[in-house]
Order: structure tokens, then C-alpha cells, then sequence
């Protein structure tokens, strides 16, 4: 099967130039000018962007959390994703205490089966830690799991202690994988809410006012003295405010190999956003927090000044029925996350490129190339270029869109973004040169997308 995308502007991380792409077996197989081939199917993307699939690198399809489970499941999630532009995904697997880490990997294997869409992978959400149980690790990595998640927060459900998290640390810098950190002072955060509760503070807007910004710039700054003393690079998950950007420019500045993303709710949401009557609040519980609206501005700046590496959407969709209700009377019983994995690249493009705050180029190297490089897909992933997988979006930049629940793709009764216009869409998406999205169909099939072994950090930054 083959594919000739015509007369279209194909935007890199790095270049910018008008060009044809002929794909062939799912590859990018030649780029140039008026290309002379023979092709079984013609794109004409005159007048639009051709650019690498996006690549998310956080996401929590089908994961149990606070006694429910996130209501995006493998085939519903990932075609939401395709509807965005987004072509690959970095799932996580969650070691249950007392499992081995295969099991957990097992178990998500047969969630996305049959189900996915698009290509994905994994990281490993690790809880438990024994020395007996070090070497799992090393297993992980070779079954193309090269990236491992550790929590400071969620007292005694997902947190480690500084003990655990440096020795997964040493064993990360061995092997050459990546360790992400979920950054926020989790027993000070405990104590704070136990107090809120006390003097009967319940209300979804108290879930934020309890986990302040220092919890998470003081865990930041854990986070990377323990990297340093480990000598592993380190990753900062969903990095949403000020206090903790200055952490890691302060690191990077010396040199460490520290790395963060941030989420398009950081950049487009705050406090200002909450205080609605009754519970509608709830539609906005996810940790971190949403933060002042004074930090948007400095995670904007850290975007374009590379102290932010990458922009992912930490989507974990709770329907407010019967799911965020959990926490009616008590904000802690609000499953934490929100719905974002369809608008990644459209709110980006818009608050980024059409608002001059970024370039064409970075928003892709933002949304794609920097995240396939940092997990282990690059060259493969994040770029087109001969030889590259045939994950390729013809964007509209002319495009205007509505994010409403009424026209979204994911499993989630509410959107966090309603009513907001962006301009510049997906128009065609290819996933390894197979036309998955035409204008506003999906015409894939569940269970398509494929199970992506990664190299590791090292293999790709050594």
C-alpha cells in the first residue's frame, strides 16, 4: 500500500519546507518536490501543514484509581488521541504492592489489546521495591519498558520513601532508563488536608487549596538532589507551577541531567477557573493542582526557553456521574484526573503559534519530537523523515473548532476546555500510513495500534 502526500509544508522540530512525502509499507520512503511515483492513494495538502503524528507521552486509559476506574479504556481513548493528532501514546502500568512488575505489565498488555487505535507503550508505575525484587527492573527494560514512575505523593497507596526512590535511581542510571517523578510532598499535604476536613472544608475547591505550590517545588527540589546523588538523569511529571520551574532551571543551569513537562490545563486553566456553585468544581480535581493564573505565563516561558521539555496531557477522565460524585461532601473522595488527550495539539497551536508565544517548530518539537526522542522512539516516532514510521498529520491551520463535550471523542461527560475556539486542526491522520482520520471520521479499526518497544534514555541522549 502506498500513499503520495502532495503540496504540502512539512514542518520538523528543525525544518520547514514545501515538499511531497510518497509512503510506502508504512514507511516514509521519499521526500521532494513534485514527486513523480506512482501512489494507490493521493493526499493534496495544499495550503496545509504536514507534521509528525503527536506522541503523549502521559496518559492513564483504563487505570483504577479511588475506587473507580478512568472511563477511557484502549479503544476509546486512543481514538480520541488519533481525532487530535496524536498518533502514539505512553501508557502507564501500575505494580499492585506485593506484585512483580511483570504482572502489572501482563495486565496492561491485555487492556490495550484488541483495543488501541494507535501505537503505544509503557512505563511502570513502581510502588514496591525490595531488593529481592531490583532486578524486575532490568526484565522491564528488555521488554522495551525503558522508563519507570515513582510517586512522593499518596501516602500509603503510590508513595516511596527517599530510600526506595534513590536505589530505583542507581538502577535507572545503570541500565540507561529514564525515571519520571510525581512531584509533591505527599505527608505534608496529608497533614494539611486532615486539617481542612477538621474545621469542614470539604468542597472540590479545597482540593486544590490543600496542596500548596511549595509541597511541589519542595519535592522538585528533592526529587533532583536525590537524581544527583544517584547520577540518573530524572523526569518531573506534570510540572505546574512557578515555584517548582525555578527548581529545574536552577538544576539544568548547573548542568544535571533534568528534565519536565508541563499540561495544556497549567497553561490555559487556573484558580481563577474554580469557585463555582455546587459541585462543579470537581471537573477540575487532578494533582498537582490548578495554580494561580500569574504561573501560566512562566510555564509559557519556560516552554520557549527549553526549561520545559515537553507538553503531555496526564489524561485521566472521571465521568462527574456516578465517578467524581464519589467525592460529594468530601473533596478527597474526588477521583483524581481530567480529560485532555484529544486537544493537546489544538490548544497548543493556538495559545502557542497563533498567540506568538512559539514557533511552528517548537510546537512540534513540543508535541512530538522531543517526547519520541526522550522515551526511546526516535528516530521512528517524532520526525519525517526516510525510513521513519508514516505517523503524519495534514493539519488545517484555517481550521476553527469549538471544544465542547458535545463534539469530542473521549468516554467523559464533561469537557475541561467547553466552549473554547481554537483555530488550526487535524484534517488526515496517518498511523504507519494507514488514513485513520478523514476530516472528522474515524475510519481505523479498534485493536490496529501496536505495541512499541523503546529504547532507552541512554540509547537515544548517550
Amino acid at each position: 500500500m502506498s500513499t503520495l502526500i502532495k503540496n504540502g509544508r512539512i514542518i520538523t522540530a528543525e525544518q520547514d519546507y514545501l515538499a511531497d512525502v510518497f509512503i510506502e509499507n508504512g514507511k516514509v520512503k521519499t521526500i521532494g518536490l513534485n514527486l513523480d511515483v506512482k501512489a494507490d492513494t493521493i493526499l493534496d495538502a495544499k495550503g496545509k501543514y504536514v507534521i509528525p503524528g503527536g506522541v503523549d507521552v502521559h496518559t492513564h486509559l483504563d487505570m483504577p484509581f479511588g475506587g473507580t476506574t478512568s472511563c477511557d479504556n484502549f479503544e476509546t481513548g486512543t481514538i480520541a488521541a488519533a481525532f487530535g493528532g496524536t498518533t502514539s501514546i505512553i501508557d502507564f502500568a501500575t505494580q499492585a504492592r506485593g506484585t512483580k512488575m511483570r504482572d502489572a505489565l501482563d495486565i496492561w498488555h491485555k487492556k490495550a489489546e484488541g483495543k488501541a487505535a494507535i501505537d503505544y507503550g509503557f512505563h511502570m508505575i513502581v510502588t514496591d521495591l525490595p531488593d529481592a525484587h531490583i532486578e524486575d527492573m532490568s526484565e522491564m527494560v528488555r521488554e522495551g519498558v525503558s522508563s519507570f514512575k515513582m510517586f512522593m505523593a499518596y501516602p500509603n497507596a503510590l508513595m516511596s520513601d527517599d530510600a526506595t526512590i534513590y536505589k530505583a535511581m542507581k538502577h535507572t542510571a545503570k541500565t540507561g532508563a529514564l525515571l519520571c517523578m510525581h512531584a509533591e510532598n505527599g505527608g505534608v499535604i496529608d497533614v494539611i488536608v486532615q486539617k481542612a476536613l477538621a474545621e469542614g472544608k470539604t468542597a472540590p475547591i479545597y482540593h486544590a487549596l490543600t496542596r500548596p505550590a511549595t509541597a511541589e517545588a519542595e519535592a522538585v527540589n528533592r526529587t533532583i538532589a536525590l537524581a544527583q546523588m544517584s547520577g540518573a538523569p530524572v523526569y518531573i511529571v506534570h510540572l505546574s507551577c512557578n515555584d517548582a520551574l525555578e527548581k529545574v532551571a536552577e538544576a539544568r543551569d548547573k548542568g544535571l541531567p533534568v528534565y519536565a513537562e508541563t499540561c495544556p490545563q497549567y497553561l490555559f486553566m487556573s484558580l481563577d477557573d474554580m469557585g463555582k456553585p455546587g459541585f462543579e468544581d470537581a471537573k477540575l480535581v487532578f494533582s498537582p493542582p490548578l495554580r494561580e493564573k500569574w504561573n501560566q505565563e512562566k510555564l509559557w516561558i519556560g516552554l520557549k526557553k527549553n526549561t520545559l521539555q515537553v507538553v503531555s496531557t496526564d489524561h485521566c477522565p472521571f465521568c462527574m456521574k456516578e465517578q467524581k460524585e464519589l467525592g460529594i461532601g468530601n473533596f478527597t473522595k474526588i477521583p483524581n484526573g481530567g480529560p485532555g488527550i484529544e486537544h493537546r495539539l489544538q490548544l497548543l497551536y493556538q495559545g502557542g503559534v497563533n498567540e506568538k508565544r512559539i514557533s511552528l517548530n517548537r510546537w512540534v518539537e513540543l508535541c512530538s519530537t522531543t517526547p519520541a526522542k526522550m522515551f526511546g522512539l526516535y528516530p521512528r516516532k517524532g520526525t519525517i523523515a526516510p525510513g521513519s514510521d508514516a505517523d503524519i498529520v495534514i493539519w488545517d491551520p484555517e481550521k476553527e473548532y469549538t471544544i465542547s463535550v458535545k463534539n469530542h471523542h473521549m468516554a467523559v461527560d464533561y469537557s475541561m476546555y467547553e466552549g473554547r475556539k481554537v483555530k488550526g486542526n487535524a484534517d488526515t491522520v496517518l498511523s504507519r500510513g494507514e488514513i485513520i482520520i478523514s476530516g472528522n471520521k474515524f475510519i481505523g479499526k479498534p485493536g490496529r495500534g501496536n505495541y512499541v518497544k523503546r529504547d532507552t534514555y541512554a540509547g537515544v541522549w548517550g
